[in-house]
């Protein structure tokens, strides 16, 4: 599954680099440089796992785990120096995501059959990194690979359970993914990312497992402003 996911990941962009390297001539002028700075604000949607070690983990059935939500992303980046095709960022990334998952009643006859109820449950998922970034186009549009090294923080809350150690660890994570920048106008753009956040397992307690190692997916798009 990891090299399915990659190899999808190189293909855009590989596509998003020759969409780029066709962007029209503006005037007669040489196209801009990237930067030198750019402010990133997109809303998002995590794909948060739902597998049986991560519902272990947190003594709750797998019916209980929210699945996809919303959440927001915001990027500052610096573009410092260049060299050939490729101009070099540095910066740093806020991203908080939320799901929930609330179900619906029992009836009284699956309640007497002895069906269990499945719990209203809450993730939350904060992280917070500095980021290298490799750029290629021109000021008036360019796409990029990135990454960074960071923490974050993830919760999956059921109702019920409150205070749960492992939903304020701060968990070592690596960020990585890419996107693009399209600038219809001199300052203000569309933009997108594709971001996994690979999080270091977290702390077993209690009687429940470990929180298994996992890669989170969060797909966001908004404007940026340089």
């Amino acid at each position: 599954m990891p090299g399915v996911r990659m190899r999808s990941f190189l293909a855009l962009l590989v596509m998003l680099m020759v969409s780029l390297a066709a962007w029209p001539v503006h005037a007669q002028d040489p196209p801009p440089r990237i930067g030198p700075f750019v402010v990133d604000l997109h809303g998002t949607i995590p794909r948060f796992p739902t597998d049986d070690l991560l519902a272990q983990s947190r003594g709750m059935k797998l019916a209980e785990l929210p699945g996809s939500g919303l959440g927001l992303q915001v990027g500052v980046h610096l573009y410092l120096l260049r060299w050939r095709a490729v101009t070099f960022g540095v910066g740093g990334e806020l991203a908080a995501s939320r799901a929930r998952q609330t179900p619906a009643a029992l009836s009284a006859e699956a309640i007497a059959a002895g069906i269990q109820p499945v719990r209203p449950a809450e993730e939350r998922f904060t992280s917070i990194a500095p980021q290298l970034s490799f750029n290629f186009g021109t000021g008036h549009g360019w796409s990029y690979i990135s990454g960074g090294l960071g923490q974050s923080v993830w919760s999956i809350v059921p109702e019920g359970q409150e205070d749960y150690p492992p939903d304020t660890d701060r968990l070592k994570t690596i960020n990585y993914g890419g996107g693009a920048r399209w600038f219809a106008k001199s300052h203000v753009a569309f933009s997108f990312d594709v971001r996994f956040y690979a999080i270091n397992p977290g702390s077993a307690a209690y009687r429940f497992t470990q929180s298994p190692r996992t890669t989170l997916l969060v797909i966001g798009a908004g404007v940026s402003v340089k």
